[in-house]
């Protein structure tokens, strides 16, 4: 069966409840983790819920909210504004996200991906006639969209929430304000961004007077952020979207001393956050619900998995391990052949056309089965062409790939059976390295996001219109792909799952996928697995993870092989058959899984 997919109006004024649960929030005492880098994790148990998330104050702040009769909408608030706080360079107030939500009944997908400002032409990132270079975009104020985290949130919470709104940012405003240890990924990350100290704002706060980047351990409090929550909690999303914040936004990204950006308050106020319908994929016994566009993550991991389910059953995983080159050659090909499907169809569906006027058709069993047959003993290397799987009306130009980077996700699955896959993001680390105070005058403040370059940096590539291309009030294509899981026969939830890594989010999400389906691994040991991703071209496979065997027999089918660090942050929550809750953090990452 089925899980319904309905949609609801949202209500014109935020709607709080008439109670108090009278929430408590007591801050814990963690301690940061000693270094980065992967690191075995046991995985987690629980018998009635559970939350995992990239940060152990976040998660912490989640699993309170639950203790405290909160749902699963309420904890992802809480968790996600903790977040913002520890993990500035992954998401927060000033990025976006996507949340697939499950009440038990109905799975809604809520889409609060940035928007271009109205300001904007298809000629955004070009100078001169030529593109501008990936991190000259990325660090200016052209680069930032419209903020749509907080609003999507609100609109959720507004549907779903049984605690009070105002409630749920206790646990931020508090460790704001009484200040967290400093974690080793984020001095880590401090230490290696090369534009961040360039804003004033940022150079004050991240870094001493040396240009050092504040110490692990350190105690960091941040009263910028704390009073922009508060008055976020008392007054709403309105709070960030209207009046001193967003006044204080605009002016940042307008006044940006290289490139500044045409971002208005009326592009504040005027953003809306949506409520699409999911996509559910049948697939053997599970069905899989994801976000559609635009976000590629669902169709293309889907594509992926759909043209492996054609390909011959080859030998198992060795060791627990994607050791085995046959597999991964598999693997990769059918990832070449999506990511070319991507690049060329997927974008803002208010502004695109799905081929033959429906997304399905991307992933119809005999159009999987004809680009399946393309995948042959040696590998097609970076001349994988876009399938044709329906009718259009414009004659789209395949997009050249951009990087990505950044972002954080979060699952929950509460005492009532409702889940949450919320991916997060302000697209690369520290974003557009804009720091807003919210116009405070406290120290402090949130990043605002690079998503739009997202977009194609060229509008049109040999006189055709690239379908990501920049447009006013238009929503950069994403790779974010939270995902639930169900079981086709029962409906009931199977796992909540998803990861942070830009275009790498579709193989993690995919390789988790098979991990749990068809190799009977638990949720933490198929987050253990190495990684190997192509967008097309190179492949690149997890530093120090894969045999010298593995990498060299790949290179004798023709894939051009070298080793990167492929850092995910994958979470998942998977239900066991006797009802239990089993969770995984990612090793790579500092996240944890916490649950009763």
């Amino acid at each position: 069966m089925s899980p319904k997919r309905v949609k609801f109006a949202l209500p014109s004024l935020l709607v709080l409840p008439l109670y108090s649960w009278g929430f408590s929030y007591e801050a814990p005492s963690i301690s940061p983790e000693s270094e980065s880098g992967y690191e075995e994790k046991p995985g987690w148990s629980a018998e009635s819920f559970a939350v995992a998330a990239a940060n152990p104050l976040a998660t912490d702040a989640g699993y309170q909210v639950l203790k405290a009769g909160g749902n699963a909408i309420d904890a992802a608030i809480a968790v996600q504004m903790v977040l913002n706080l520890v993990e500035p360079q992954s998401s927060g107030i000033g990025g976006g996200a996507f949340l697939m939500h499950y009440d038990g009944e109905d799975v809604r997908a809520y889409d609060g991906r940035e928007t271009a400002p109205q300001g904007v032409t298809g000629e955004l990132f070009l100078e001169n006639g030529e593109p501008l270079t990936f991190n000259d975009a990325v660090a200016s104020g052209l680069s930032v969209g419209v903020p749509g985290t907080l609003r999507m949130l609100e609109k959720a919470h507004a549907e779903h929430g049984e605690l009070a709104w105002e409630e749920l940012f206790t646990p931020a405003i508090t460790l704001a304000e009484k200040g967290f240890a400093v974690s080793n990924r984020l001095h880590t990350s401090l230490a290696s961004d090369e534009f961040l100290s360039e804003d004033a704002l940022a150079s004050k706060f991240y870094y001493d007077a040396e240009g050092e980047p504040i110490a692990v351990g350190e105690t960091l409090k941040n009263p910028a952020l704390a009073e922009v929550f508060r008055r976020v909690a008392t007054q709403g999303s309105a709070a960030l979207y209207e009046g001193a914040v967003a006044e204080d936004i605009v002016q940042r990204v307008q006044n940006h001393p290289k490139r500044p950006g045409s971002l208005t308050v009326e592009d504040m106020s005027g953003y809306e956050a949506l409520d699409r319908e999911p996509i559910c994929t049948p697939w053997q016994q599970w069905e899989v619900c994801g976000f559609p566009p635009p976000s590629s993550g669902h169709l293309t991991v889907m594509q992926i998995l759909g043209m492996l389910d054609q390909q011959p059953m080859l030998e198992a995983p060795l060791d627990n391990g994607v050791s085995s080159s046959g597999w991964l050659h598999q693997f990769l090909e059918a990832s070449r052949l999506a990511f070319a499907d991507r690049g060329r169809y997927i974008a803002d569906p208010d502004f695109v056309e799905a081929p033959g006027g429906d997304w399905s058709s991307m992933l119809a069993p005999a159009y999987l089965e004809q680009r399946s047959a393309l995948i042959k003993e040696m590998s097609m290397g970076d001349s994988a062409e876009p399938g044709n799987p329906g009718e259009l009306a414009v004659s789209w130009a395949s997009q050249p790939e951009q990087p990505e980077y950044g972002t954080s996700h979060i699952s929950i699955i509460d005492e009532d059976g409702n889940s949450v896959a919320m991916t997060t993001t302000i697209e690369q680390a520290f974003g557009s390295r804009i720091l807003s105070d919210g116009g405070t005058g406290l120290a402090g403040g949130f990043l605002l996001n690079n998503e739009l370059t997202d977009f194609s940096f060229e509008p049109e590539v040999d006189g055709a219109p690239v379908a990501n291309r920049v447009e006013p009030g238009k929503r950069p294509r994403s790779s974010m792909s939270p995902t639930l899981v169900f079981d086709q026969e029962s409906g009931e939830l199977v796992a909540s799952l998803g990861s942070p890594g830009g275009a790498a989010i579709i193989h993690y999400t995919a390789r988790t996928l098979l991990a749990l389906r068809d190799w009977g691994l638990s949720a933490q040991e198929a987050l253990n697995l190495p990684h190997a991703i192509t967008l097309g071209g190179d492949v690149f496979v997890e530093e120090g993870r894969f045999p010298e065997t593995t990498i060299d027999a790949l290179r004798e089918r023709g894939h051009t092989v070298s080793e990167r660090e492929l850092t995910s942050g994958l979470q998942a929550i998977m239900r066991l058959k006797d009802g239990t809750l089993f969770g995984g953090a990612d090793p790579r990452r500092e996240g944890v899984v916490m649950g009763d």
